[in-house]
């Protein structure tokens, strides 16, 4: 139905304005009596075989929604009813920020993915943490990042805010300096500034009476030598994992109209598959599987995720195969997994 129906009608309007009218719908759907409890009927999946423990938490399923489509913790709940084992919120910064200038999503058919240069747009914080009082069992992720306004400099003062204000919101934290879309934002993963700004982090968290997993996000397009020194410091640093990996810039091998291939920003979905599952099965063969991984890149179908589990990672991430294939996805993933056990 999604295939032949509602992806069609979908794909014929602006993605961005697509996106808002998909949250309107879910979260008036949601609000049927006894919609929730068919739409969950439907397509989640338990099963023994699908929980996972990693970094100290438990997992119902390992398929999980990226950040970048539910920013504000606004549909988490309704979200979590399709399947997902967890939600993972933001990016969210201290102060709300309207993001890039428009137009700023575009879709590449031929290519089954998506440009993006959202720049951060978010209503702040503080904002979401209000929503996320509600929070019943939704295993939540926070991941966080600066304002656009803020220098690299005093990046960790942002950092540092939004993990105060999120700490008894969420169930791990997401350290996001790869983005591409915010203004040399990617100069935070060398290795001198993200090891302080990981270093600080750690600390703050260490002084809570009950600490939560901090991840580390990180771009597609880091060398071999870079993703040595990604290794090096969260061992030094001791954080609990990575995330792998955010949008790449590059253009290569892409078969779409170059109208639209000019358009800033980084790219998801099925290009970026095979370039996440290298950047995973490198970290995780060189670090001889020292800290889990949380895979994400171009999962478009269920051999997409098990080709990144193969590859080394403990959980995967959704966002633009939710988009281009459905919600059914998640079921079918987790249907391959337990036939795989």
């Amino acid at each position: 139905m999604y295939q032949l129906f509602i992806k069609p009608f979908l794909f014929l309007f602006d993605p961005e304005k697509v996106h808002y009218f998909s949250f309107t719908v879910i979260r008036l759907g949601s609000k049927i009596p006894g919609m929730s409890f068919l739409i969950r009927k439907f397509f989640c999946l338990n099963h023994p075989s699908l929980e996972r423990e990693v970094f100290g938490l438990r997992f119902k399923n390992p398929v999980g929604l990226a950040a970048g489509f539910d920013k504000d913790a606004k549909l988490y709940e309704e979200l979590s009813n399709f399947g997902f084992g967890f939600i993972e919120i933001g990016t969210l910064t201290p102060k709300g920020q309207d993001g890039n200038p428009k137009k700023r999503l575009f879709r590449l058919k031929n290519d089954h993915a998506i440009i993006n240069r959202m720049g951060f747009n978010n209503e702040g914080v503080d904002e979401a943490v209000k929503r996320l009082k509600n929070n019943k069992n939704v295993l939540i992720g926070g991941n966080i990042g600066k304002n656009k306004t803020t220098s690299n400099e005093n990046a960790v003062n942002d950092y540092i805010y939004c993990f105060d204000a999120l700490f008894d919101y969420v169930d791990y934290f997401v350290v996001n300096v790869s983005s591409p879309n915010t203004p040399n934002l990617r100069e935070l993963q060398d290795k001198e500034p993200l090891t302080k700004l990981l270093t600080t982090l750690k600390k703050r968290n260490d002084q809570r009476e009950n600490s939560k997993p901090i991840l580390l996000k990180i771009a597609p397009d880091l060398s071999n030598d870079q993703l040595l020194d990604i290794i090096a410091i969260i061992k030094e640093v001791k954080i609990d994992g990575v995330i792998a990996t955010n949008t790449t810039l590059s253009r290569a091998d892409l078969n779409s109209p170059k109208s639209i291939l000019i358009e800033p920003g980084g790219i998801s979905g099925k290009p970026l598959n095979k370039r996440s599952n290298k950047v995973i099965r490198f970290l995780s063969e060189k670090s001889n599987q020292a800290f889990p991984i949380i895979g994400v890149g171009g999962i478009h179908s269920e051999e997409d995720a098990l080709r990144k589990i193969e590859a080394g990672a403990s959980l995967v991430q959704l966002y633009t195969g939710f988009v281009y294939e459905g919600p059914l996805l998640i079921k079918k993933i987790n249907k391959a997994l337990i036939k795989n056990t």
